[in-house]
């Protein structure tokens, strides 16, 4: 069980050593690692999450100071807690050479060595997923060389994509060649009994082939990540790296935006969030500004009846990633609906990805609107044997599969629309407003979320298929193309 107070991350990995602990605080929602390092009472923290609270107490526990804020580069797909941070401690926020944030930090030379306690953390430049990108590499009192904070330049069984910082003659095919260089001149050079710690995990948009493990040797990955092949050339390198990107969600330049100039206190967002609207308050707000209304129940529940015009997405899925993938403007005003008590969460939520424009919530939840007869909505649902019979007896309702690219690549109903969620403005328009479909993903969190949008912006057909394509295979009732592997629908 994590140590950590609050609103809690998936999942809490630890390494105590002689005068030294290190400490991974894994957040699923964001597929993504941050780091807190203690040594003889001093403390260093690599990436931190908006919310910064339980670091502080973290530290007090161990009778600790917070020293260092240790930033491996200006994230795109989260805001760092940084300025918080730096505001309730005084520790000193750190970048690697090249950054130039908008707001005092010590940056970094290369192989500069910072103090902590009894160990040293030798900064190492790492450009390639952008030009500041920074490696921590952490020395313990023996000068052995123990553990590398790698942020996004080595994940688990991936490198970090090269194609969000390109600038001027820096192109994503530059960047993937600095990338090579790094790789081979900083990283792969060091101990194979290094352990990496990346800055993401299986399901981040920032890398392609990402694993579920959260840590491993430097040694492990030379032998079974790709990119580090001693056999790869650099042109091969750059090809397979930039082959196969998809475009990245567009609010990862606003994130950078914010990571670098600055942003409102996480505490201001948090209590303009949780302010209570009754239903009529609630109704009243939402014509007055203009608020898109999130309801973040489960996709079952919230088919069964909504608020017209509200977008769920499911707070128990990759909430923060589609919300941000799918709500263009990040200033958007924001109105809640949540599951009772867990409103604190999605506002927390909303802010990890720069969505602080959240004005309030639903006091009593969806249940309040319920008993206040207020107007509703809903969604039709059918199961993968009840779509199998209705197609087979001729129905000429088509069937749309709202999946990634690549799942739809690896095996698909053959006559499926292909019409993929991450894109949905460009999907609705391969749908016609006046005719009826039968939508699926993977399993039924996505579709939902597809047909909220759509229905949001008049198509009023649409037929949610439960269970998705994992229960249509299943039934072994459609017609597939080739190759399956099980999906997961987050």
């Amino acid at each position: 069980m994590s140590l950590f107070k609050g609103i809690q991350p998936s999942n809490f990995v630890s390494l105590n050593k002689l005068n030294m602990k290190i400490e991974q605080i894994y957040t699923g929602c964001l597929a993504q690692g941050a780091y807190y390092i203690e040594s003889n009472g001093e403390v260093a923290i690599i990436d931190p999450l908006r919310e910064t609270d339980s670091y502080i107490e973290r530290a007090e526990k161990d009778g600790a100071k917070i020293k260092y804020i240790l930033e491996t580069h200006f994230h795109a797909d989260f805001v760092s807690g940084h300025l918080d941070l730096y505001a309730k401690t005084g520790a000193t926020i750190v970048y690697g050479p090249t950054a130039k944030p908008n707001f005092d930090a010590h940056i970094a030379t290369d192989n500069e060595l910072l103090k902590l306690g009894s160990i040293s953390i030798k900064v190492l430049h790492t450009p390639g997923h952008t030009m500041e990108s920074t490696c921590y590499l952490l020395i313990d009192e023996n000068g052995k060389e123990v553990a590398c904070f790698t942020g996004d330049t080595l994940f688990i069984g991936d490198v970090g994509r090269p194609d969000l910082a390109p600038k001027g003659d820096i192109t994503q095919e530059v960047l993937a060649g600095y990338l090579f260089d790094s790789l081979r001149n900083k990283i792969m050079v060091l101990n194979d009994e290094v352990i990496i710690y990346p800055g993401h995990g299986a399901g981040s948009a920032c890398g392609k082939k990402m694993s579920t493990e959260t840590t491993d040797t430097l040694g492990q990955q030379k032998k079974f990540n790709y990119a580090l092949r001693e056999s790869m050339t650099r042109e091969n390198f750059i090809k397979e790296v930039t082959d196969g990107l998809v475009p990245p969600p567009a609010y990862f330049p606003e994130n950078v935006r914010l990571n670098k100039q600055g942003y409102e206190s996480f505490e201001v967002v948090k209590n303009r969030g949780l302010k209570s609207l009754n239903p009529e308050a609630f109704e009243l707000v939402a014509n007055e500004v203009e608020a898109l209304i999130l309801d973040t129940r489960n996709a079952e529940e919230f088919t069964k009846g909504f608020i017209p015009n509200s977008i769920n997405i499911g707070i128990d899925g990759s909430f923060a990633q589609w919300a941000g993938a799918l709500i263009p403007d990040i200033k958007q005003a924001i109105l809640i609906i949540a599951p009772k008590g867990r409103e604190e969460e999605v506002i927390t939520r909303l802010a990890r990805v720069g969505y602080d424009n959240t004005i309030g919530y639903l006091e009593g939840g969806f249940e309040a609107w319920l008993h206040a007869h207020k107007e509703l909505d809903g969604i039709d649902c059918i199961d993968a044997d009840q779509l199998a019979y209705m197609l087979n007896k001729g129905s000429d309702t088509e069937v749309v599969d709202v999946r990634k690219i690549s799942e739809y690549d690896t095996q698909h109903y053959t006559q499926a629309i292909h019409a993929p969620l991450d894109f949905v403005n460009d999907s609705m328009i391969k749908l016609n407003k006046e005719k009826p479909y039968y939508v699926h993903c993977a399993a039924g969190y996505r579709s939902v979320i597809f047909i909220s949008i759509l229905k949001a912006r008049g198509y009023k057909h649409l037929i949610n298929v439960t269970g998705g394509f994992n229960a249509m295979k299943a039934s072994g009732k459609f017609k597939l193309s080739e190759f399956a592997v099980q999906q997961t629908d987050l």
